[in-house]
C-alpha cells in the first residue's frame, strides 16, 4: 500500500532558531493522524509545509512518492488544506467562494457545478449557499472552509486547528463532520486539544518547540497528557535552577 504523504527531515527557519527541526512523518491510506502541541509548538508551520504553502528550509515532502517541490500544482491536487483562517471573501456568497476556489483548482463548467453541489451536500451547507460568507457563524464559516478543502476530491485532508474558536455545540458538529469526511480520505489534523485527538485520530505525533518528541497509536489507554505533565515538570525544574 503506497504512502500518501511523507515528510523527511523537515526543518524550517534560520539554523540558529528554527521553527521546525528534523521532523519525519508518514500518512498511510485510511489513517487519521493528529499533530498535538501547545500554542507555539510549530503545528501551523508544519501544516503549511505539508500542504505546499511553505517550502521547507531543509528536507523534502513527498506526495504519492513524488517530491512536492518538483510539481506542486499537480501534486497539490491530492491535498485539501484548511488553514486556521478560512480563506473566504466575506462580500461573496458561499457558492461564489466555492466557485472561486474551484477555478483555482482547475475545475470548469459542469465539473465545477457538480463539485460545488457535492461539497455543499458533504458539509451540510446547502441551506445557506446564497448567504454572504461574512454573515456566517463561526461554525458555518468552518464548514465553508471544509467545503473548499474537499471541493476537488483530494485523497488527503490537512486541517489546521479545525475546532479552534468554536462553541461546544459547533465543536461537536464539526467533529462529527470530520468523522464523516475521513471515511473516504486520509486526514492530518493539528490541534492543542486532547479531545480532538482522542475522538478523531488513529495516531498522534507530539510536537514541542518545533521538534517531534513522540508518536503513538491512539487508544483508550493512551495517556497524552503525560507528555505535557513531563514538559511542565522539566520547565519548572529549569526555572528554579
Amino acid at each position: 500500500m503506497e504512502t500518501l504523504l511523507r515528510a523527511q527531515d523537515i526543518s524550517y527557519g534560520p539554523k540558529r532558531r528554527p521553527r521546525l527541526e528534523d521532523i519525519d512523518l508518514e500518512l498511510q491510506p485510511g489513517e487519521r493522524l493528529g499533530l498535538l502541541g501547545v500554542n507555539g509548538a510549530g503545528k501551523s508551520t508544519l501544516m503549511q509545509v505539508l500542504a505546499g504553502v511553505l517550502a521547507p528550509t531543509r528536507g523534502e515532502v513527498f506526495v504519492l512518492g513524488q517530491p512536492l517541490r518538483l510539481a506542486p500544482p499537480l501534486l497539490r491536487r491530492h491535498i485539501g488544506f484548511l488553514p486556521q483562517r478560512v480563506p473566504a471573501y466575506p462580500e461573496l456568497s458561499v457558492t461564489e467562494n466555492l466557485n472561486w476556489a474551484g477555478r483555482l483548482r482547475g475545475l470548469q463548467r459542469q465539473a465545477l457545478k457538480t463539485a460545488i453541489d457535492d461539497a455543499l451536500q458533504q458539509v451540510q451547507l446547502g441551506s445557506v449557499a446564497a448567504r454572504l460568507a461574512g454573515s456566517l457563524s463561526a461554525g458555518m464559516a468552518q464548514r465553508l472552509g471544509l467545503a473548499q478543502a474537499v471541493l476537488h476530491h483530494p485523497d488527503i485532508l490537512i486541517l489546521d486547528e479545525p475546532t479552534a474558536g468554536l462553541d461546544p455545540l459547533q465543536t461537536q458538529q464539526i467533529r462529527e463532520l470530520l468523522r464523516q469526511l475521513s471515511t473516504e480520505r486520509s486526514l492530518i489534523l493539528s490541534t492543542h486539544l486532547l479531545e480532538d485527538v482522542q475522538l478523531l485520530c488513529s495516531s498522534v505525533i507530539l510536537l514541542d518547540s518545533g521538534r517531534k518528541t513522540a508518536q503513538h497509536a491512539v487508544t483508550s489507554e493512551t495517556d497524552l497528557l503525560a507528555h505535557f505533565r513531563h514538559r511542565a515538570d522539566t520547565d519548572g525544574m529549569g526555572a528554579g535552577a
